[in-house]
């Protein structure tokens, strides 16, 4: 099987790898891949991922990390009936979502976007917290928008 430019045997350097497994991961984000080097005759896996680039306000882009969306969900679920599992959830519901765009980047404004749709299906607190912030809330008249939105929503 054909190898991609550059790849070579961690043991002796060969750039000749063969591809002799490949298995697409549950996410399908990635591409787990065993090889094995025709000249040391030693096997490895390599692990090919795309990356998704997040633009912030600043100008500055950096790679997407779900952690860093859990971690500030976390601080709009303080005192709230949400376990890690839910976190995590949320957070790769996000990600999908993200990645769903077909976009190699993305804005920063584009990931807050995404978290409030899961976060207000998790816990409307929660995602009155987390809206005030990424929104800007300047007064009770914007969080009685929001909460206005919210019973709407309802029905």
């Amino acid at each position: 099987m054909a190898i991609l430019g550059g790849m070579h045997c961690p043991f002796c350097q060969n750039t000749d790898t063969k591809v002799i497994d490949t298995r697409i991961s549950d996410d399908g984000h990635s591409i787990r891949r065993r090889r094995e080097c025709p000249s040391c005759g030693r096997r490895f896996t390599t692990l090919e991922t795309t990356t998704l680039l997040v633009m912030k306000r600043s100008g500055n882009i950096e790679p997407f990390e779900r952690d860093k969306v859990i971690s500030g969900v976390r601080k709009a679920c303080q005192g709230r009936p949400i376990n890690e599992d839910d976190l995590k959830a949320l957070g790769q519901r996000v990600e999908e979502d993200l990645r769903s765009r077909g976009l190699a980047q993305v804005r920063s404004e584009d990931v807050g976007k995404a978290i409030l749709g899961p976060l207000r299906d998790l816990d409307e607190v929660a995602y009155l917290r987390f809206a005030s912030v990424y929104k800007n809330f300047e007064g009770l008249e914007d969080f009685q928008k929001a909460i206005d939105g919210l019973r709407a929503e309802r029905g």
